[in-house]
């Protein structure tokens, strides 16, 4: 009885029977080699202008409706409706830091001519600040030294404010990077406007390659997340920071430009504009006459939570991921990476919900068929 030839001999009889088989291994791995090495090189040239380029892309896909819209009205021209729409989201960014900036100088140069002028004064220290138990002492020999001159002042506490002015300096410079950088995102969505149909035809194919026959729908899914998100985020932030606006400018509040903008930013983040809104309520009872400041509270309150209603409305429309799915990438994205967290947080979390839920109704299926 002849004796069964093992596993491995077998296998060594295979590997002596196809002789090309360690070319064609070593020609697999040279080619990998090459290929990730390109793609490597590739990711790296890339890589200083990734923000920019995933900035240019939400603000695109957000965009791309408005886009479509003038496009038919301007009839047809597509590079004059991206050139619009660029202009005007530049005008809505450099806008209100010009403003502010303005502003800002304005009444720098007012106190600078008031003081060399010695037409600014100082009141006198109000009697309960002065009594405080602690810093009461030190606020009032400062506040008498300013009223000398602010000469006397910045020789006392100079040395003392220094640091704090460069922290503010660096807060400044940071804003003003921040700035640039959304220039320049805005720039490159305007260029991606006339190609963004077949930039989205070549993501769509890259996206079936990896995960067909599903990867068009994902590719939808995430435009679509970010159209939602930016019109129940950023949508709702605006509406909310514009109506803030119109009040406290009809009502007269000091800095109103300014309290405008803080209001918005933090809409924007998801903190809301209560942390302006309570403050400002309580300052105008406090300051005001019973009417106005009555009339003041019932305009504001419904605008500081007018957000609960509008965001999950226009987050939730045309998705079928759950609208607790969206908001938790919203807050976590923001938490964790920022302003375009906000955007990419929702897209991955949808993205990755909906292969679960694939996932899951695939083993269902299996199991059924196997049942079956």
């Amino acid at each position: 009885m002849t004796e069964e030839p093992s596993s491995t001999a077998r296998v060594e009889t295979v590997v002596k029977a196809d002789p090309t088989l360690d070319a064609r291994v070593i020609d697999i791995a040279i080619r990998l080699g090459v290929l990730g090495l390109f793609a490597y090189f590739s990711l790296q040239l890339v890589a200083p202008f990734f923000l920019f380029l995933v900035w240019a892309v939400v603000l695109t896909v957000a965009l791309y409706p408005v886009f479509g819209w003038l496009t038919a009205r301007l009839g047809g021209r597509k590079v004059l409706a991206a050139v619009l729409i660029t202009l005007c989201c530049l005008a809505i960014v450099i806008g209100p830091v010009a403003v502010l900036v303005v502003s800002l100088v304005d009444t720098l140069q007012g106190w600078y001519h008031g003081v060399a002028g010695g037409v600014l004064k100082l009141p006198p220290l109000p009697e309960k600040l002065a009594a405080l138990p602690v810093v009461g002492a030190k606020l009032s020999e400062i506040w008498q030294l300013a009223g000398q001159g602010l000469e006397q002042v910045f020789a006392k506490v100079g040395p003392t404010l220094v640091p704090a002015g460069s922290r503010i300096l660096g807060v400044l410079a940071s804003l003003s990077g921040s700035v640039l950088f959304f220039i320049v995102s805005i720039i490159l969505a305007g260029c991606l406007f006339v190609p963004a149909p077949a930039l989205a035809k070549g993501a769509k194919l890259f996206a079936d390659r990896i995960i067909a026959p599903r990867g068009s729908e994902f590719v939808d899914l995430a435009g679509a997340t970010i159209r939602n998100v930016s019109r129940g985020v950023i949508g709702v932030a605006v509406v909310q920071g514009l109506l803030t606006g119109i009040v406290l400018i009809a009502f007269s509040v000091p800095l109103a430009g300014v309290l405008t903008f803080v209001a918005l930013i933090l809409c924007i983040v998801q903190i809301g504009p209560a942390l302006v809104i309570v403050p400002t309520i309580i300052w105008a009872w406090s300051s005001w006459d019973l009417v106005p400041a009555l009339l003041f509270t019932v305009l504001m309150v419904p605008v500081m939570l007018i957000d609960n209603v509008l965001r999950p409305i226009l987050m939730s429309r045309g998705l079928n991921v759950p609208m607790l799915v969206i908001l938790i990438g919203v807050l976590g994205g923001t938490i964790a990476y920022g302003l375009i967290g906000l955007f990419l947080g929702p897209v991955i979390l949808a993205v990755f919900y909906e292969l679960v839920i694939a996932w899951v109704k695939a083993g269902e299926k299996r199991s059924a068929e196997e049942t079956a």
